[in-house]
């Protein structure tokens, strides 16, 4: 039998057919760079060459370390800033939670009370005491309709900032591989370093020694020897100063990966080799890799998370419809009172008529925040594509330089040899040798750095295309989630969230808000 719908519930059916089909404020529009589509660097085309392994997910493979492999694959498990990224982002999961309860009522309220009543009634024909006990208890619910579409626009900037602290960790994780590459290499620079310091001040040793005699059975001038004397400690006193570097160095590795400032037994091996290397393997375009920079990503998903924020300030222009109902039964113990049991319900409309500009000032404060976003966006786009494009040009002329210094070294050695030949055999002067000698320590130094510094590039180059992102290793290591569970109720938060493909735009994996 088909029943009448009454006015008023009539109403209310359609307050809430309507809740949540409108949402107010931007949809987010993805703040593309259309240079970026078209874009491509002729110094990264050079320095770069097509190979099958390894791809940008594990760069550090290119330099075929098992010590380096070792080393990042610790750092990834104890690392501090790593944790702490992999934190922010159960934190962020958490507040994604907080925004998704809007969809339910949000006044939820049981509430019990005990009263003793002790009346004294004096005076008139029938003065008399009373004492009694009054119990009420009683559930309240308020539900505000997302009629404007508050919370789900609160809910997908949750949604945005939820993920964007995903990319954030993934960027915690592309700097920290370079960080430890650049500091390995930085190591092994300063240990070659060291050894061809020690080398020459070996050989400068003996040549001071020889003047020395040389001068003290009256055969040399004491020019000879204050000359001699003066190179070699010059090359001796750059000693400390390796030493210091090495030193440095080392307990700046041992903080990466998560241990006290302290020697590192493994690194023994392969001391003072710095690699030799040719171009960079890169399996995609620039324009591509640029784009999944974990970075950019989290600067695009902060966009969204601003955008749908605007929406949330909006809201507050219009009236909220909330729905409320109670239920209190309450009961006494004075003789001859009844117990009641009172059931209220309806809809409560609220406005705030007069906000004085409070409320769409706040609008426009959302907005500019958008906008600076977008334009940090924008720019960061931009920066990242003039690190790649800086760090491939730094490579090329590297390697330009390698050849030239390599063959300089050689020259220096050589020159070297004949200088002392001759000097024995008394054609030239002791100039000559320590002129040798100065040539080649300087030659062999500036070698070295420009090899580090072609290593260094390489990583700048992987660095700067948001290679080295993904991780095997959990958000939330087993000794945190532990502390954390015995502190709190964390029910499946803790548990491992998705994270998106590396081929897959920052956008696809965001959780839809009428999930």
């Amino acid at each position: 039998m088909l029943r009448t719908l009454r006015p008023g519930r009539l109403l209310l059916l359609g307050a809430l057919c309507l809740s949540g089909c409108v949402r107010l404020g931007p949809d987010f529009q993805a703040p593309g760079e259309a240079w970026v589509e078209h874009w491509n660097s002729p110094a990264i085309e050079q320095a770069s060459q097509q190979r099958p392994q390894p791809d940008t997910l594990q760069w550090w493979q290119v330099f075929a370390d098992p010590i380096l492999d070792r080393l990042i694959a610790e750092a990834d498990a104890h690392n501090p800033d790593l944790k702490i990224a992999g934190l922010r982002v159960m934190e962020a999961r958490a507040q994604l939670g907080i925004a998704q309860s809007g969809r339910y009522p949000q006044l939820q309220q049981v509430s019990a009370d005990s009263l003793y009543l002790d009346r004294n009634q004096s005076g008139g024909r029938n003065p008399q005491d009373s004492h009694s006990w009054q119990h009420s208890a009683g559930f309240d619910i308020g539900w505000e309709l997302d009629f404007w579409g508050r919370f789900s626009r609160a809910i997908e900037s949750a949604d945005a900032a939820y993920f964007a602290a995903q990319a954030n960790h993934e960027d915690v994780l592309v700097l920290l591989r370079a960080q430890m590459a650049d500091s390995y290499f930085a190591l092994r620079t300063a240990e070659a370093r060291l050894r061809i310091a020690r080398d020459n001040a070996r050989l400068q040793k003996r040549s001071y020694e020889i003047t020395e005699r040389l001068f003290n059975s009256g055969e040399s001038a004491e020019l000879d020897l204050q000359q001699a004397k003066t190179q070699y400690l010059s090359t001796l006193s750059s000693i400390p100063d390796f030493e210091s570097q090495v030193l440095r160095t080392r307990n700046a590795l041992s903080v990466l990966i998560g241990r006290p400032p302290g020697s590192l037994p493994e690194l023994a091996e392969k001391e003072g080799l710095i690699p030799l290397i040719d171009r960079a393997a890169l399996q995609d375009v620039p324009a591509n890799l640029l784009l999944r920079r974990p970075d950019i990503r989290a600067a695009e998903l902060q966009v969204a998370a601003q955008s749908a924020l605007i929406g949330v300030a909006e809201a507050d222009l219009y009236p909220s419809l909330s729905l409320l109902g109670s239920i209190v039964w309450s009961t006494t113990t004075l003789s001859g009172a009844p117990d009641t049991l009172d059931l209220v319900g309806g809809p409560s409309l609220r406005w705030d008529v007069f906000d004085h500009g409070r409320i769409k000032n706040n609008v426009r404060v959302q907005d500019a925040r958008l906008q600076q976003l977008i334009v940090a966006y924008q720019d960061g786009v931009r920066q990242a594509a003039r690190e790649a494009d800086d760090a491939a040009s730094g490579l090329i002329k590297s390697l330009e330089r390698e050849r030239i210094l390599h063959e300089a070294a050689l020259a220096a050695e050589r020159s070297l040899t004949l200088a002392n030949a001759q000097y024995r055999e008394g054609y030239s002067d002791f100039q000559r040798v320590l002129d040798a000698q100065r040539a080649l320590f300087a030659q062999q130094d500036a070698y070295l750095v420009n090899r580090s510094n072609a290593v260094s590039n390489l990583i700048a180059l992987y660095k700067a295309l948001g290679g080295g992102w993904y991780s095997e290793e959990p958000l939330v290591d087993p000794a945190s989630r532990q502390q954390m569970q015995q502190r709190t109720d964390w029910g499946e938060l803790l548990d491992e969230p998705s994270r998106p493909a590396a081929d897959a735009s920052p956008l696809v994996h965001k959780v839809s808000s009428d999930e």
